[in-house]
């Protein structure tokens, strides 16, 4: 091609360039100046996922529209706290707020969100060419109201998976020594009798071999609703307990007399096996959350075990912060015979699908300037960074990114299995009285993680409050 051609066809994109991009490139700039001088205020849960808003997204953002955000990371309770609280009492503190999946029911029946679809439709001058709702994966449709209208921008999604050492299980002499053991090849379990096995195989290795390892995690704190989650959304539902065990169609019947199955003999099962975990667990699982069993793994002090897949990248990746570098393996929880028919026909599910989403509420005194916040982190363009620092894909786009395979490749296919198999995973079930029934709940749960009651005894009074709460709250007539 000669010079005086190529120049010409430089020009030409240049040209085209100039004419076609600033259109898009400028519309947080324009957009951002009718708001010169205010500063938005959003709250969160410490997690990876919110922290990439805090010390990436918010910058980026403010530098494009000169709108400066300031985003309060804090630990889970806390964030539902001030949250709730400011949105009761109108105070308009908050102008973004972080909506878990499980709690999005409550919020929608107060009337505390604003509806981001109708907001958008009113005053088109505030969207943003590249947010597009069609662009998020169906997790996005837990934040719809009745209307199908969009009352969050989801902000992370993420299924809580079975992590497992490759380094330990693909060991020969460890696969030797549980083979003499078991006179089975070790493999990641597929049914709950496997998992224990495993589980105590690794503790008694560790004590025999002087390691600071041990067969499983555990979140089992005895004063935190963590561990009550971990029970009803992650080992429950691999027994065929769903939904916690509440029985919508029987009148939100708990009991099994009365048609739930909260106390059901699977029930007890999954509440027995997992006690006997904890109790091969490593011993601060007493006192371990979300976050501390994500610790736990990454220090490895444990061959297996449901971590949340937020964390799963910086425990795969990070070598500052783990020890297990490139010795992570993923696989689905182990499960009863017919759990997985009845998560392939959408009966029931194998473990939770959780995340979350940034909210506006009705009581922020900048509705239009968080607008675009929340159009800016639902953008395809900035998913790619966000989805390899903290594993959380809210946009199907996401999946095809280079960066994003290649983070996949170093998970174990954790990328694919949450597109290919997610739908084997659920989020909470759709209760307007989550809290409720969580408190009702976790102050029996705890006295079961002491000792001051069986598991048995337990579950039947948690049962039965339930039942009695719901009825105090009308929904058991």
């Amino acid at each position: 091609m000669n010079m005086r051609l190529r120049m010409g066809m430089v020009a030409l994109v240049a040209g085209l360039m100039a004419s076609t991009a600033p259109a898009f490139a400028d519309f947080w700039s324009d957009a951002g100046a009718k708001f010169k001088g205010v500063t938005l205020h959003g709250v969160t849960e410490s997690t990876p996922p919110s922290n990439y808003i805090k010390d990436v997204l918010a910058p980026e953002f403010e530098e494009k529209t000169g709108i400066k955000v300031e985003i309060e990371t804090t630990s889970w309770d806390q964030m539902y706290d001030k949250a709730i609280k400011d949105m009761e009492a109108k105070t308009g503190i908050y102008d973004m707020i972080y909506i878990e999946q499980d709690i999005v029911y409550a919020y929608l029946a107060r009337n505390f969100l604003v509806d981001v679809t109708q907001s958008l439709k009113d005053d088109p001058s505030l969207k943003a060419p590249g947010f597009d709702e069609s662009h998020f994966t169906t997790f996005a449709n837990y934040f719809r109201g009745e209307n199908g209208d969009l009352f969050g921008v989801p902000m992370e999604a993420f299924i809580k998976i079975y992590l497992y050492r490759k380094d330990l299980f693909e060991d020969p002499k460890i696969q030797e020594a549980f083979k003499a053991k078991t006179g089975k090849d070790l493999a990641p379990a597929k049914t709950h009798e496997d998992y224990t096995q495993i589980a105590e195989f690794f503790t008694e290795y560790g004590k025999e071999n002087g390691l600071d390892l041990w067969g499983t995690t555990a979140q089992a704190h005895t004063g935190h609703p963590a561990s009550w989650y971990e029970y009803v959304e992650s080992v429950a539902p691999t027994f065929g307990v769903y939904n916690w065990g509440i029985n919508a169609e029987k009148n939100y019947a708990a009991t099994v007399e009365n048609g739930g199955s909260m106390n059901s003999d699977e029930a007890k099962a999954a509440l027995k096996y997992w006690l006997h975990l904890r109790d091969i667990a490593p011993p601060e699982s007493a006192a371990s959350t979300w976050t501390e069993v994500a610790s736990t793994f990454a220090a490895g002090r444990a061959a297996q075990g449901l971590v949340y897949g937020e964390n799963a990248a910086w425990i795969a990746s990070d070598a500052e912060k783990s020890k297990v570098v490139d010795k992570v393996g993923v696989a689905l929880p182990p499960v009863s015979d017919g759990v997985m028919a009845d998560a392939e026909s959408g009966k029931g599910y194998i473990g939770y699908y959780d995340g979350g989403a940034f909210g506006l509420p009705v009581t922020s005194k900048n509705r239009d300037a968080a607008l675009l916040f929340l159009q800016y982190i639902g953008q395809d363009s900035v998913q790619s960074g966000w989805a390899v620092a903290a594993p959380r894909i809210t946009n199907t786009a996401t999946y095809d990114d280079p960066a994003v395979k290649e983070m996949d490749a170093r998970l174990g296919g954790y990328y694919t299995m949450l597109k290919d198999e997610g739908k084997l995973f659920a989020g909470a079930p759709p209760f307007p009285f989550h809290a409720q029934v969580r408190e009702v709940c976790a102050s029996i749960f705890y006295k079961i993680l002491t000792g001051q009651i069986g598991p048995d005894e337990g579950l039947d009074q948690m049962a039965q409050a339930t039942e009695k709460e719901l009825t105090n709250l009308g929904y058991r007539k």
